[in-house]
């Protein structure tokens, strides 16, 4: 059905044998009840919108900041080769800090940490392999596992401590 805004023409009774013309009512509208209806409706949607913005501003989402920590899974010395008693490492991510000093005979020292499984005794990995006095920091990634570490040195005292990275998010 269609609706317009045209004015109506009204047709009066006539008595018989009389000219019929056609009266124009412009004061009757055919827009329905619910056009009028569906106006208020935007407009108290358009208002409300309005003022609803009108509140305190949101606040910024946080930005978290992704961080490391470092924990210390053991620290050994000596002498010579050894092998150190095994450790977990539960995320695989190590950080080896090692020193190697007096060197006796001078020119003659040698130092190579090689990572290992501790279940099969496979070497995983070899981060330090220096010759004479020095120092320095290795960082390797493995599968997590349990581990130990053999040492390979000859004419040096020798130091380091394993470290393991633990992964998370800070708030500023």
């Amino acid at each position: 059905m269609e609706y317009s805004d045209t004015p109506l023409e009204v047709l009066e009774a006539t008595p018989a044998g009389a000219d019929a013309s056609p009266v124009q009512c412009a004061d009757v509208s055919t827009r329905p009840l619910f056009w009028r209806f569906r106006v208020c409706v935007l407009v108290l949607a358009v208002a409300s919108a309005l003022v609803g913005g009108c509140g305190s501003p949101r606040p910024e989402p946080t930005q978290k900041k992704e961080v490391v920590v470092w924990k210390q899974l053991g620290s050994w010395s000596g002498r010579g080769n050894a092998q150190t008693e095994s450790f977990v490492g539960l995320t695989g991510s190590l950080r080896l800090h090692w020193r190697t000093t007096h060197e006796d005979p001078k020119g003659q020292g040698r130092f190579k940490l090689i990572l290992q499984s501790a279940i099969s005794g496979r070497a995983l990995q070899e981060p330090v392999d220096e010759a004479g006095p020095g120092e320095g920091t290795a960082y390797t990634a493995d599968d997590p596992r349990v581990f130990h570490v053999v040492v390979e040195s000859a004419n040096l005292d020798w130091s380091f401590t394993v470290e393991e990275a633990s992964f998370g998010t800070a708030s500023p």
